[in-house]
C-alpha cells in the first residue's frame, strides 16, 4: 500500500508516522509538500500532527488553504482514504471533510500525556481489526482536542455510527474523569459519513515500537492494513 505523509510549515511528527508505516509496517510512503499539486499515485493520504503554520488564527486554519488540500478535497471525494491525526484532525475539520471544530482544551492548557481509548465501532477502516473491548493507551499532546459539535450533529454522528474511538479510563469506562480536555461525549476520533475520512486526536505513531514501551498503537494501523488487504 502506498501512503502519502502531507508535511506543512510546523509539522512535527511527520517523520514519527512515516517511521511507523515505512519501517514498523513496511508499507510505502512518500512525503507531499505543502505547495504540490500531485498526491503521486498514493492510495492513503496522512495529515500529521504538529503545529501547522504555527497555529495562527486557529490551529488548522492556514493550513487548509494550502494547496496540496485542493487535490486532498478531491481525492476524498473520489473515496480515497485520509486520516488526520491531531492538527490533521483539525485541518479536517477546518476543511469541512469532518464534521465537529477543535476548540481549546477545557483547561486551556497545552495537554501531553497517555490517555485511553476504547473503540466505539467495528465498522471502519482504523477500527474493524480491533476487539471493541479493547482498551488501547495512546498519547495525546495538543492545545485545541476539544472535540464540539452541536446536538444536530452529534445525533449524526451517534445515529449513523460515525464516532471512531471516546476516552475512558484503563478499564474502559467512559466517564468524566478520563476526559483530557473537555471533548464533548468523550469523543476521540470520528469517521464522515462515507467513512473514507477519519480524525483521531491522540498520537498513535508514538505508541507503536518497542523502545516506547508502548504498541497499542499499532492495532490502529495494522486495522487499516488488514481491512484493505481483505
Amino acid at each position: 500500500m502506498k501512503f502519502g505523509v502531507v508535511i506543512f510549515p510546523g509539522s512535527n511528527c511527520d517523520e514519527d508516522i512515516i517511521y511507523v508505516l515505512e519501517k514498523v509496517m513496511g508499507q510505502q510512503v512518500v512525503r507531499l509538500w505543502h505547495k504540490d499539486h500531485d498526491l503521486q499515485g498514493v492510495d492513503f493520504v496522512v495529515l500529521p500532527g504538529g503545529f501547522s503554520f504555527g497555529d495562527y488564527l486557529r490551529s488548522g486554519a492556514i493550513a487548509r488553504f494550502s494547496p496540496i488540500m485542493q487535490e486532498v478535497l478531491q481525492f476524498a471525494a473520489r473515496g480515497g482514504y485520509v486520516f488526520g491525526i491531531c492538527n490533521g484532525f483539525q485541518i479536517l475539520t477546518e476543511s469541512g471533510l469532518l464534521q465537529g471544530a477543535l476548540l481549546h482544551n477545557k483547561n486551556r492548557k497545552f495537554i501531553c500525556r497517555n490517555t485511553f481509548v476504547i473503540p466505539q465501532t467495528t465498522n471502519s477502516l482504523l477500527t474493524s481489526a480491533i476487539d471493541p473491548q479493547r482498551v488501547l493507551k495512546i498519547p495525546v499532546a495538543h492545545g485545541e482536542g476539544n472535540y464540539f459539535a452541536d446536538a444536530d450533529t452529534l445525533k449524526s454522528l451517534n445515529d449513523n455510527d460515525q464516532v471512531l474511538f471516546r476516552y475512558c479510563d484503563e478499564s474502559g469506562n467512559i466517564i468524566a474523569d478520563a476526559n483530557p480536555n473537555g471533548t464533548v461525549e468523550n469523543i476521540a476520533g470520528v469517521c464522515n459519513v462515507k467513512r473514507n475520512v477519519f480524525g483521531f486526536m491522540p498520537h498513535p505513531e508514538r505508541a507503536a515500537d518497542t523502545l516506547l514501551a508502548n504498541e497499542d498503537g499499532l492495532a490502529i494501523f495494522e486495522s487499516i492494513l488488514s481491512m484493505v488487504k481483505a
